[in-house]
């Protein structure tokens, strides 16, 4: 970041909070936590479905609301300042959304269009959306896919992202605004401080679900496809340290200050992929444990690999990430695991 880039930064966190939608929820509360270690002013929205209360940190100002409350949305802005908005409330899981369309078109799409309106009634100016490598449906060939790739989603879960990313793009066109959409792949891990981590009942996550199963949470893992077109039949991922990706947030966010001209639509992976089998195996390595796996048929909208292209995050922001290693990513949704085991008990 040059000098005059940093004057804008630091200009900007003196004048403004910055807004993080679903910030009780598993991403958000990461995300809430890299702001504020990196001396952000924070606020959170969130309707409590599938996040907690316990999760946004004391100092941090917290609504109990819906991002569609265009009125609640109006006074938090005007009342904690926000010149920046997080966004990352929706829903997240493609089976669901396979089965509950509807579901995922209001809350990830209507939703998202009734934020994108307050920010702009409110004269917010920058904006960062959590989006999705569904958004590229099934990818051609098997490396890792680029932003450029065509995104043809295959379920309506990457549909709804895909039609929030698109309302972004026009409305950056349209008004004195920017934005990031950062295209995640699977999301795992827990703060190495164990401060919060994936906590809602009845995850979906592959780590989550294995670590459950580890410490006795589950009797099972269920491995759902053993035919797909991978190494070893099962599925392969990019899996993400959750740390990491809040960290390519506020490097986002620093970068639509500098720039408020320039938008970005960036991947965030590590570039790599593990199968189900393998992610087995580094639970049952890092746990001295054997989980018991059930083989499945394919879940509806599961493509058999994706992979990303991380070239562009890390040259345009100069984003490292500090924790690209499964075993480090199981051992730190472990200690979370058992932390909450703590909390329950």
């Amino acid at each position: 970041m040059s000098a005059r880039a940093s004057e804008a930064v630091d200009a900007f966190k003196t004048r403004h909070a910055v807004l993080v939608t679903g910030g009780a929820g598993y991403i958000g509360s990461h995300a809430v936590l890299a702001l504020k270690d990196a001396g952000w002013k924070v606020a959170v929205i969130d309707n409590l479905v599938t996040g907690f209360r316990w999760a946004v940190p004391e100092g941090v100002a917290f609504y109990e609301g819906d991002i569609a409350d265009s009125e609640l949305v109006a006074r938090i802005i005007a009342e904690q300042q926000i010149g920046a908005i997080l966004h990352f409330a929706g829903s997240i899981i493609v089976p669901e959304s396979v089965s509950d369309p509807l579901k995922y078109y209001s809350n990830n799409t209507v939703k998202s269009r009734a934020l994108i309106e307050s920010a702009v009634n409110g004269g917010v100016k920058h904006f960062i959306f959590s989006s999705t490598a569904a958004t590229y449906g099934t990818p051609e060939g098997d490396g890792p896919i680029p932003e450029n790739a065509p995104q043809q989603p295959i379920n309506p879960y990457g549909t709804s992202k895909l039609m929030t990313e698109w309302m972004l793009r026009d409305v950056a066109f349209a008004h004195d605004f920017n934005y990031c959409a950062l295209r995640y792949f699977n999301v795992a891990g827990a703060d190495p401080q164990a401060r919060t981590g994936q906590s809602t009942a009845g995850a979906t996550h592959l780590i989550k679900v294995a670590v459950e199963a580890a410490l006795g949470k589950r009797d099972s893992v269920a491995v759902f496809g053993t035919d797909f077109n991978t190494p070893d039949g099962t599925g392969v991922r990019d899996y993400i340290h959750v740390s990491d990706l809040a960290n390519a947030h506020v490097l986002a966010l620093e970068a639509l200050i500098e720039n408020p001209t320039e938008s970005h639509r960036l991947n965030c992976g590590y570039g790599h992929g593990y199968s189900v089998l393998e992610v087995l195996d580094a639970v049952d390595r890092v746990t001295n444990l054997k989980i018991e796996r059930v083989l499945s048929d394919r879940r509806a909208g599961d493509p058999a690999a994706l992979t990303a292209d991380s070239t562009a995050i890390r040259a345009r922001f100069g984003w490292q990430p500090a924790f690209d290693d499964l075993d480090t990513i199981v051992t730190h949704a472990l200690a979370w695991e058992r932390r909450l085991s703590e909390r329950a008990g």
